[in-house]
């Protein structure tokens, strides 16, 4: 089953996040990022755009049938600023994508850069494809 169906974002953010027993905080409004999903043989690979989020403000967590990204932005008005127009709220950004645990946790790689965040999903060895000899 290809990761672009079973990684879905997740509908429901406010009272799945309510629901769940390991959340911890509740965040509040969120923004939920531009992002896009990509697929090889061997892993599956996530591109965030998150403006404004730094590598400190920024927390990933895959859990059990989840994938879950909350950025904060770490620009603060200056003081005896006001601004005129802005064209982003200051809420924050969270990202859930729900799978069939088609990734393997243990081998997840994420880099960010300039706001954009790439993360690589491998594969669990049960989804990889496999050449079978017949003798």
């Amino acid at each position: 089953m290809s990761l672009k169906n079973t990684l879905i974002p997740n509908r429901n953010r406010s009272v799945a996040r309510n629901d769940r027993s390991n959340a911890t905080e509740d965040l509040g409004p969120t923004i939920k990022p531009l992002y896009e999903v990509r697929e090889t043989e061997d892993a599956y690979g996530v591109t965030v755009f998150l403006p404004g989020v730094s590598k400190d403000n920024l927390e990933i967590t895959a859990e059990a049938g989840e994938f879950r990204i909350v950025g904060r932005r770490s620009w603060k008005q200056p003081e005896g600023w006001t601004a005129l127009y802005r064209e982003s709220a200051d809420a924050l950004y969270e990202l859930v994508l729900s799978h069939d645990n088609a990734i393997d946790a243990d081998k997840v790689a994420a880099e960010l850069r300039d706001g954009v965040l790439r993360v690589s999903l491998p594969k669990a060895e049960a989804l990889k494809p496999r050449k079978i000899t017949v003798s």
